[in-house]
């Protein structure tokens, strides 16, 4: 399935952030990437995994949550790639720009959040219940977004390296605080940042498939009164 790219600049909360929107031919959804630890649209990882899911009909739009001039202000002291409040506030800002842009308006809407931008997602989806309809995190920290895991009502799945104890328990314990569906799922012999052979290719297949049973369009006026 062929896809088109394209660059954005989304206007946001005072700011404008880069983007890059994955669109397929035929649309049966959209996932917007939360990147998170010092990451943005360029992650290797996430243009994996974003190439993945546009090649089964999902659009993908992966924004920079930072502006140019916060990335380096943030690479000198790290301090804006935890405040987790401001990367969900953006997060949120993206997800209703996804719902209401002419191009993805329609579509069910997913997030899928990268180590610190997990938290961000799930406070988004929280924020966004009617909007958000599935999440997957990869390497999260759920715990980050403690005082907001009991209002994500969204099938949750969490994907963690086996060779990562700390963020495995981490995931555990918010699996107890999460409000609705979730699963947990150890990729074998992987590592935090899943760069073993293999192993990130595992990640994508579990976002496909999550994604693909979860999100459904969304029913509008015209659809439920008959003018379809």
């Amino acid at each position: 399935m062929s896809t088109i790219h394209q660059s954005l600049q989304i206007p946001v909360d005072g700011v404008v952030l880069e983007a890059d929107l994955g669109m397929p031919e035929t649309a049966r959804g959209a996932v917007l990437f939360a990147h998170g630890s010092g990451s943005g649209r360029h992650s290797p990882r996430n243009r994996y995994v974003a190439d993945e899911l546009n090649r089964t009909g999902l659009v993908t739009v992966l924004a920079d949550l930072l502006t140019q001039e916060e990335e380096q202000v943030d690479l000198r002291t790290a301090a804006l790639r935890f405040d987790i409040e401001l990367l969900a506030v953006r997060v949120t800002a993206v997800t209703d720009w996804v719902a209401h842009n002419p191009s993805t308006a329609g579509l069910g809407v997913g997030l899928f959040g990268a180590s610190t931008g997990a938290a961000a997602a799930l406070i988004a989806a929280a924020s966004r219940p009617t909007i958000v309809q599935a999440v997957v995190s990869r390497g999260g920290r759920p715990d980050l977004a403690d005082a907001h895991l009991h209002r994500v009502h969204q099938p949750t799945l969490l994907i963690v390296g086996e060779r990562d104890p700390v963020v495995i328990e981490l995931n555990r314990q918010a699996m107890r605080k999460l409000g609705g569906e979730t699963r947990l799922e150890i990729v074998p012999g992987a590592t935090h940042l899943f760069e073993e052979p293999g192993t990130l290719e595992q990640v994508a297949r579990l976002a496909r498939d999550w994604f693909l049973s979860h999100l459904q369009p969304i029913r509008t006026a015209a659809t439920t009164d008959g003018r379809s």
